[in-house]
C-alpha cells in the first residue's frame, strides 16, 4: 500500500485523516438526519432550504445540505395555495432583520395572514409571534382580509406585552393601515418588511404548525367552532407543545425560564444575501 501511495502521490496519513474526517461527517450527519426527523414531525411541510435555516448545521454548507437531504428524500411535495392573502401595497418598509441577532422576548416579532377552509368558506387567521421565544402573542380569526383583524390580534400582543423592537410582515396591505402602524411606531417599535415569504418564515411556520398539527385534525365544522378551537390551538401550543430549540420545553415555560439570566442563547436571521 506505501508503494501505492507513493505512487498516487500522496501520504499513508494523509489517507487516515480523510477517513477520520469522513467518519466525523457521517457521525454529524446521522444525529442531522434524526434532527431534521423530528422537525418534520412537528412541520411536516418543511422544505428542506427552511429546514437549513432552522437546524442551522455548522458543518455543511447551505447547498450541499440541499443536495444531500434531497438525495436522502427530504423532498417536499407542496399543495398549492390557490388562496391569496398578501394583496401587496407599492408603500412598503425596508427588511431590517437580515443577519440580526435576536437574544431575548419583545426584539422582534413576526407577523403573517393564512386562510383557512370550513367547509366551501374561507375564513383567515392572523398571528403574531415572538421569534425569540416562539410565543404567539397576538391572534385573530376574521371571515374577511380587512386590516381590523390585525389591529385587533396586534391589540391583544400589547395588552400582556412591551411593544416590540422591530414588528416585521410581508407586504400586505393591512400592515401599512395606519392604526396598525401608529399603534408600533408610537411605542418606539420599528416597521420592517419581506419582500419573499422566506424572509417571513417564523410566522409562516406558525401558519402551518396550527393548521396541520390541530386544526386539520379536529375539523371546525364552522365559523363558532374554528374561533374556539383556535383558541384552544394557541393555548395548547403556547402551553404544552414542546421545541426542540426551546431546550424541548413549551413557549411559556421558556419565556419563564429566562427570568433573571443575563447570557442568552443569540439567534440570528437567516440573511440569503450572504449566501454564495
Amino acid at each position: 500500500m506505501n508503494a501505492l501511495y507513493r505512487e498516487v502521490g500522496i501520504s499513508k496519513q494523509a489517507v487516515a485523516q480523510y477517513e477520520r474526517r469522513q467518519l466525523v461527517f457521517h457521525s454529524q450527519l446521522t444525529q442531522l438526519m434524526a434532527e431534521a426527523d423530528e422537525l418534520r414531525e412537528e412541520h411536516p411541510g418543511c422544505g428542506v432550504k427552511k429546514m437549513y435555516e432552522t437546524l442551522n448545521p455548522d458543518f455543511i454548507g447551505r447547498d450541499r445540505f440541499i443536495e444531500v437531504m434531497m438525495e436522502l428524500g427530504y423532498r417536499v411535495r407542496r399543495k398549492k395555495n390557490y388562496r391569496k392573502t398578501t394583496s401587496s401595497t407599492a408603500k412598503y418598509y425596508p427588511n431590517l432583520i437580515k443577519g440580526m441577532e435576536v437574544n431575548g422576548p419583545c426584539q422582534l416579532w413576526q407577523s403573517d395572514t393564512t386562510y383557512i377552509q370550513v367547509g366551501d368558506r374561507f375564513y383567515y387567521a392572523t398571528f403574531i409571534i415572538d421569534v425569540y421565544t416562539k410565543k404567539i402573542v397576538g391572534y385573530k380569526v376574521a371571515d374577511n382580509l380587512r386590516a381590523t383583524a390585525n389591529v385587533a390580534a396586534l391589540k391583544m400582543a400589547l395588552k400582556h406585552h412591551p411593544a416590540p423592537k422591530i414588528h416585521h410582515s410581508d407586504r400586505g396591505h393591512q400592515y401599512i393601515y395606519s392604526e396598525y402602524t401608529k399603534m408600533l411606531t408610537s411605542r418606539g417599535t420599528k416597521l420592517s418588511m419581506a419582500k419573499i415569504a422566506q424572509d417571513n418564515a417564523y410566522a409562516e411556520r406558525i401558519n402551518k404548525t396550527i393548521k396541520e398539527e390541530y386544526l386539520d385534525y379536529w375539523k371546525p365544522k364552522n365559523f363558532s367552532q374554528l374561533k374556539s378551537m383556535m383558541n384552544k390551538a394557541v393555548m395548547h401550543y403556547n402551553t404544552s407543545r414542546h421545541h426542540n430549540h426551546l431546550g424541548r420545553i413549551s413557549p411559556i415555560n421558556f419565556e419563564r425560564s429566562l427570568s433573571g439570566i443575563n447570557s442568552r442563547k443569540i439567534i440570528t436571521i437567516f440573511n440569503n444575501e450572504l449566501v454564495t
